[in-house]
């Protein structure tokens, strides 16, 4: 096991390389000077000069690049040329504020897909599945920020049982946190929950037809338990792979729900460090988001075992 992890980490700095070197070259084919932007069009070009050398910008691409690995490899992932605070703290802040989101929604919505698309495969055919499916259809058909204005619409306008804006941190009012949040986990949670039911169902539909469930059924072995040992094991690793798809896409950056709710998250940072051209701080998020796809693809790789033996670590 630990060789297949090494394994698989070593193949995870070429890929997490390359994200750094595209990020950091197309964001510099961009039109528009970062200093610019940050002393105003009214700056004399001695200032912009003075401030792109003091950021480093006036020295070759290449060499800009290399000097970054090196902070990078050393754990300094500079600091934002917009307020100045370091990338890194900078980060892990605002991933605080969206981890807890993502992993709700995320859980909850396969707490209810995996069961609906089983089910819905057990009643092929039948009305609970028609119904099932054309759910699933309709919750894959909305738009995340339109449900989520929909749900803020009633439960926080008409209703007031949650606050419409703001956000608080959990260490100061958990309370009026966990209200901050609910409506963007049960946004997540109903937008992503309809892929996962149809992958659920297509994998339960062609683990059914299988030989060695005819044959468990045949023994008279209990439909519960024919369901529960023999179909979910392997009807379930190809819905893992999609929840893990899933996870390290929206912990990448939610960045349509965050600005409905008005959370400064993970997605919010990205988008605001963009339009302000901020270097290093798209930088970071950006390879922050790709280690987490790293790490969440290596967590689904080592779980496949525990529901299908017939794949191993080794």
């Amino acid at each position: 096991m630990a060789g297949y992890v090494l394994r698989r980490l070593l193949v995870a700095l070429p890929t997490l390389l390359l994200v750094a070197a595209a990020v950091f070259f197309l964001m510099r084919a961009v039109p528009g000077d970062p200093a610019t932007l940050i002393l105003g069009d009214a700056a004399t070009p001695e200032a912009v000069a003075d401030l792109r050398a003091s950021l480093g910008l006036d020295r070759p691409l290449p060499v800009q690049f290399l000097l970054w690995l090196e902070r990078v490899a050393a754990g300094d992932l500079g600091h934002s040329i917009t307020n100045g605070e370091a990338v890194g703290p900078l980060l892990l802040d605002r991933f605080a504020v969206t981890a807890p989101i993502v992993l709700a929604a995320v859980g909850a919505a396969a707490l209810l897909a995996v069961p609906l698309g089983m089910l819905a495969a057990w009643k092929q055919d039948s009305l609970t599945d028609v119904a099932t499916v054309a759910a699933a259809t309709f919750l894959l058909s909305i738009p995340s920020f339109w449900l989520g204005l929909i749900l803020l619409l009633v439960f926080g306008l008409w209703l007031g049982w949650v606050p419409v804006v703001g956000w608080v941190p959990f260490a100061e009012d958990p309370w009026r946190a966990l209200h901050a949040i609910l409506l963007p986990i049960i946004t997540l949670a109903l937008v992503e929950a309809g892929v996962l039911i149809r992958m659920a169902r297509a994998s339960t539909v062609e683990v059914l037809r299988l030989d060695y469930v005819a044959h468990a059924r045949a023994k008279g072995v209990p439909e519960g338990r024919v369901l529960s040992h023999h179909v979910f094991p392997n009807a379930f690793a190809p819905t893992l792979t999609l929840i893990g798809l899933v996870l390290g896409n929206l912990l990448g950056g939610i960045a349509v729900i965050e600005t409905v709710f008005t959370l400064p998250g993970l997605g919010r940072l990205l988008v605001d460090a963009i339009f302000a051209r901020d270097y290093p701080v798209i930088q970071g998020v950006m390879l922050f988001v790709a280690a987490i796809y790293v790490a969440v693809n290596l967590a689904v790789d080592l779980l496949y075992p525990v529901f299908d033996p017939r794949v191993t670590a080794g």
